[in-house]
């Protein structure tokens, strides 16, 4: 029995990725994002957002791609609008900054991890332009599924971006759980990547291996996004792997069936917490949940069970992710050992 609920990273791949890398190791393949599966893997993403003229680059971490991503969108004397505790802030080393040269994140306020409109307004208004002594307004950075484990509407990502776009900003979506966020809100790829210029969408925490793929709606951009990818280490030789893992997961939308997986068990285990009273810290959405517990209760439930402690009050607030193989049993087997 699988207990560890520290992240939707400590999942298996899902077995038609498996079977997809070990394909493509026969024979030989055309190196640098020249083999026979990278066209599929474009065409397939570009219909899927429905964006026809976009770039798709893959590389292997979300940082990466998150980090590449607002290179292409902000000079080293911009500023990148992101929520106080997105994953670019709290999560990725000063990664944006420095794929970025320099550019500076301006952290905006907002319940239950999402950034709240007027903030955002009033921080593109504060920050203003022409003023040589202070970095300049460079882009939008969301992230849904939110770090806190709740998600935007279509209609809150459309204000916010909407907000950016009427102050000349880019917006780029981080979408390490895009797959969730799509799959919770029952929506499709291009409802979620509408109003957003640039968006990683992830496959490592739901049933890939490691890859990640960038998606730039304007091709003027491709060429020096590709540039800026060399240069920074993060084109594979052999790509091969990464374009198969990217097709098998877009084969049958099995992306949206590791993710409605994932966020089953995430529900499950949010029902049980409610139903025995558990502080439940934000609104649980997708596969994340943030709850409180005595730590004797902790001490008993880890003892047996994995998941993130995120602090170190006397009620310590945890962290439980559940990936797409979480089973019904083992979700029980948890509310058990918390109860």
């Amino acid at each position: 029995m699988n207990l560890n609920f520290a992240s939707d990273n400590t999942g298996p791949m899902a077995q038609p990725v498996l079977d997809a890398i070990v394909t493509a190791n026969a024979g030989a393949a055309m190196p640098y994002g020249n083999d026979i599966w990278m066209p599929q893997v474009r065409d397939r993403i570009r219909a899927l957002f429905a964006w026809p003229g976009a770039e798709v680059l893959l590389v292997t971490s979300g940082t990466a791609a998150n980090a590449l991503a607002l290179s292409a969108l902000v000079p080293p004397y911009g500023a990148i609008f992101a929520h106080k505790t997105a994953h670019i802030e709290v999560d990725e080393c000063g990664a944006p900054e420095f794929f970025t040269g320099g550019a500076k994140l301006i952290l905006i306020e907002g319940a239950d991890g999402r950034m709240d409109p007027l903030a955002l307004t009033k921080a593109i208004a504060r920050l203003g332009t022409g003023n040589v002594h202070g970095v300049q307004p460079g882009a939008l950075s969301l992230t849904n599924v939110t770090e806190a484990g709740t998600l935007y509407s279509l209609a809150q990502m459309a204000e916010l971006t909407g907000a950016a776009r009427a102050a000349g900003l880019p917006s780029h979506l981080d979408g390490a759980r895009f797959a969730n966020a799509c799959a919770a809100l029952g929506c499709t790829a291009a409802e979620m990547a509408a109003g957003f210029d640039i968006v990683s969408f992830g496959g490592t925490k739901n049933g890939c291996m490691g890859v990640e793929a960038v998606v730039l709606r304007d091709p003027a951009r491709a060429w020096e996004l590709a540039l800026r990818r060399k240069r920074a280490g993060h084109l594979w030789s052999k790509h091969r792997f990464l374009s198969a893992q990217m097709l098998a997961y877009l084969q049958d939308e099995l992306w949206l069936e590791t993710a409605r997986a994932a966020n089953a068990a995430g529900q499950r285990l949010a029902r049980g917490l409610r139903a025995m009273g558990a502080e439940i810290v934000h609104p649980p959405e997708a596969n994340m949940i943030f709850a409180r517990f005595d730590r004797a209760t902790h001490d008993r439930a880890r003892a047996q069970a994995q998941y993130g402690l995120e602090d170190d009050a006397d009620r310590p607030l945890c962290r439980m992710v559940c990936d797409f193989t979480k089973t019904d049993a083992e979700v029980d087997r948890l509310l058990t050992l918390l109860s």
